[in-house]
């Protein structure tokens, strides 16, 4: 039989093959997403994605594209018929799954509410103390993870503690797995609390009392743990700022602090592509939060927060995730109910808490800025930090893109030398493609990135000051066993961080002008727009009006006070017995991917549309010709103030800078044995450009048995590691010089020989190896 050939009139028929060309080199979108909805858009359906844009593509290919025997079954006339009748049942029985899994994630909602929305986490825990009892009293709760039975806690170990962020959703997602941040901790023997908080904030809560219950939580821990290093902290998302105002506030208070995925400079971004920042100027600044906040009687919404992370992606909102749920209804049910029991469950704050948060972070950006006064009588200086500070960052995070995780280490110090000076540790960690959502709940990224961090606590301490990169190095013995990784500390400088950003860095200054003018506006309304809400709202109407939010009538529409969707709880086992899913190469069923993918590509053009439009707008009000300057003039006076203060801060440096190098070159000099096998130590490992977490290792093991280190305390050789590392630092020369003046007896100089060929074998290692003749010829360096 002839085929007549739709091709012929088709225009879209090169641009198809050039399509599908595209898509055999497109990488899979699920890990950037965030969270992994599994992926349908690939399978079964490349030749089904050309027909996005080819109103023939359906026939034609069914027609055309058959090969003899696919030929010999479309003469058959029952062919199409019977394809169309198993994809129409398919469709059909999918459908009313679908909508029992909606119904069933609106009971859940009810449910999870009813029992107060407690954690999604899977481990057990018991509560050690309530925030609700301290002075100030907070809504935040610490709890200790109760390990497994099949989990050993090892002792000694540093305390792990995990605060995951009241950003909307409730706490939980980063142990809502085995293979999480929790489960990483546990495996590696550490003793893990968790930071809770419950729904609604206390009365007049402020992020000062937040921080004092986080600071007794600590102390807590501390006093739990006597002979263990001081606990670790790690802060998800928005956790991961309190933290770092905690640690600007208390120097000391920590062990290393983790932040993952925390914004902490909020003008930062790529142009054209991080538009979420400009969102705030847009609406005009803090009023509208107060005003949402009004309307709760004092508590803004956290259902406003997760609606507005929802908006930011419209095709996963309005059509992927549905969409996936209903494509694979068979297996998608456990996973997505599991998943939806965490992101339905809305946490709220407290005016005064949110108008903090807007005000002086993503709209004033003050905490770079040494403008956050967290106690009326001092202004948060992130210099003063002490704590070891790691930063894991993705270029995959659409809500915290890596310029807003990383820029305020440029922001704040003013070089990498003075980074040295201060005697700060920073690490950064740089995923290349994973999401928002990935970095908390993916299991691969728990057993690479978390599971190293963790790892790394102890040597992270003792990386001499400076700024480094975090890399992996994949070690695999055969195809069957899970990979491991050499884990290297690299040194980096300020400017491997300016690389990530735009050539240009102008576009932060039409920010400042959106921060006055939100200044301005929050002024107006809390004078003449405040008192009239607060009277018309009573806590009553509030309560009704939060019922009345999209979200949660999406979800109620949708459970079992709908009385028109009782009949779902008695079709969908009876669909389950009867399933008759559609074949996989089901030429209808391809059809449908085609038009999913089609309507998500829609989507996705709408929503960057939306997005091109928020920045247009942005820079239309606030760049440097808006007229809106000359009703500011305070602006200008600000101008010559910050050129004032950088003159005076630079000068500033400059005398810290010859002080530091002074006390350096004096303490050269200072100390013995210890001191100068730490500086030998030191001056080889450097010697490469990056630090072996194996070789830190060896080295410790060697110090553990040696009957002149074994007797000194771990934070005491801390601070002489800190000490020599300065040294080096300050002048590697006369450094190395002075080593005669540590190590005056030759037997301590062939012992210092002696560890330093253990801890770093001459294999591979050809700058060691060239460094260590240069210290063992005769002790010339060294008795010179």
């Amino acid at each position: 039989m002839q085929y007549f050939n739709f091709n012929a009139f088709n225009p879209y028929t090169n641009f198809s093959a050039i399509w599908n060309e595209g898509q055999r080199n497109d990488q899979d979108q699920t890990d950037r997403a965030g969270f992994c909805y599994p992926s349908i858009w690939n399978e079964n359906s490349k030749n089904a994605l050309p027909r996005v844009f080819n109103p023939w593509a359906g026939l034609s290919g069914i027609l055309c594209e058959q090969d003899q025997t696919d030929q010999e079954q479309a003469s058959d006339p029952w062919f199409g018929l019977m394809d169309a009748l198993s994809y129409w049942t398919d469709a059909v029985q999918r459908s009313i799954l679908f909508m029992d899994i909606m119904r069933e994630r609106g009971n859940v909602y009810m449910d999870h509410a009813a029992d107060d929305q407690p954690p999604v986490l899977i481990f057990d825990y018991e509560i050690i103390m309530n925030g609700k009892e301290l002075v100030p009293p907070s809504n935040y709760q610490l709890a200790r993870i109760i390990p497994p039975e099949d989990t050993k806690i090892i002792p000694g170990k540093r305390p792990v503690i995990i605060v995951d962020p009241r950003a909307g959703h409730g706490p939980g997602i980063g142990g809502s797995k085995r293979d999480s941040e929790i489960g990483m901790a546990l495996k590696a023997g550490h003793p893990v609390y968790f930071v809770l908080f419950s729904t609604f904030p206390v009365p007049g809560q402020t992020i000062a009392a937040m921080e004092q219950s986080l600071v007794q939580f600590i102390e807590e821990v501390g006093r739990r743990h006597p002979k263990s290093p001081k606990p670790s902290v790690t802060g998800n998302c928005q956790a991961g700022w309190a933290l770092v105002m905690l640690s600007a506030n208390r120097p000391g208070t920590t062990g290393p602090i983790v932040l993952n995925g925390s914004p902490l400079s909020y003008w930062a971004g790529i142009e054209g592509k991080d538009t979420l920042r400009y969102l705030g100027g847009i609406l005009g600044g803090t009023w509208i939060n107060a005003f949402l906040s009004d309307l709760g009687a004092g508590i803004f919404d956290g259902a406003n927060l997760v609606l507005n992370f929802e908006l930011m992606n419209w095709s996963n909102t309005f059509w992927k995730k549905q969409y996936n749920v209903y494509a694979m209804a068979d297996t998608e049910r456990e996973r997505y109910l599991q998943f939806e029991r965490w992101w339905n469950g809305f946490f709220h704050l407290s005016k005064e808490e949110i108008v903090f948060i807007i005000n002086n972070l993503f709209i004033g950006n003050k905490l770079e800025k040494r403008g956050v006064r967290l106690h009326e009588d001092e202004l948060l200086d992130l210099r003063a930090i002490k704590d070891p500070v790691v930063v894991f960052c993705s270029d995959g995070d659409n809500i915290t893109p890596t310029q807003q995780a990383l820029n305020w280490i440029v922001n704040v110090w003013e070089s990498t030398g003075e980074i040295k000076r201060r005697q700060q540790v920073i690490v950064y960690v740089l995923h290349k493609r994973i999401g928002h959502l990935g970095i908390f709940v993916s299991g691969k990224v728990a057993k690479k990135e978390h599971k190293e961090i963790i790892g790394s606590y102890d040597m992270i301490e003792y990386l001499p000051p400076g700024l480094y990169e975090m890399v992996f190095e994949k070690e695999q013995a055969s195809p069957e066993s899970p990979p491991e990784y050499l884990v290297r500390f690299e040194e980096r400088r300020l400017e491997n961080i300016l690389e990530l950003n735009d050539e240009m860095l102008t576009e932060e200054e039409n920010f400042p002008l959106a921060a006055a003018v939100s200044d301005r506006n929050y002024s107006l309304y809390e004078t003449y727009v405040s008192p009239f809400v607060k009277m018309a709202v009573p806590p009553i109407v509030a309560d009704g009006l939060r019922l009345l939010h999209p979200l949660r009538v999406t979800r109620l529409g949708f459970s079992d006070i709908n009385p028109f969707l009782s009949c779902l709880e008695i079709l969908a086992p009876i669909v389950q017995a009867y399933r008759c899913p559609v074949a996989p190469d089901n030429p209808f069923l391809e059809i449908e991917k085609a038009f999913s993918y089609h309507i998500s590509e829609t989507l996705d053009l709408l929503n960057t549309c939306r997005a091109q439009r928020y920045e247009a707008l942005f820079k239309m009000f606030y760049d440097r010709f808006s007229p809106l300057h000359y009703f500011f003039p305070e602006m200008r006076k600000n101008g010559t103030m910050c050129i004032k203060e950088r003159i005076e801060s630079r000068r500033a440096r400059r005398e810290f800078k010859k002080a530091d190098r002074a006390r350096w070159m004096r303490a050269m000099t200072e100390g013995g044995f210890v001191e100068g096998l730490v500086r030998v130590i030191l001056s080889i490992s450097t010697a490469e450009g990056g630090l072996n977490r194996d070789e830190f290792q060896m080295f410790e093991e060697i110090a553990r048995k040696h009957s002149r280190l074994r007797r000194i305390t771990a934070p005491a050789f801390r601070r002489i590691a800190r000490k020599q590392a300065r040294i080096l630092q300050t002048d590697k020369y006369w450094a190395v010089r002075t080593l005669s003046d540590l190590l005056p007896a030759p037997e301590d100089r062939e012992e210092v020989l002696r560890i330093c060929r253990s801890v770093f074998p001459e294999e591979g290692l050809s700058t060691a190896k060239e460094m260590l003749a240069f210290l063992s010829k005769g002790g010339a360096i060294i008795a010179a």
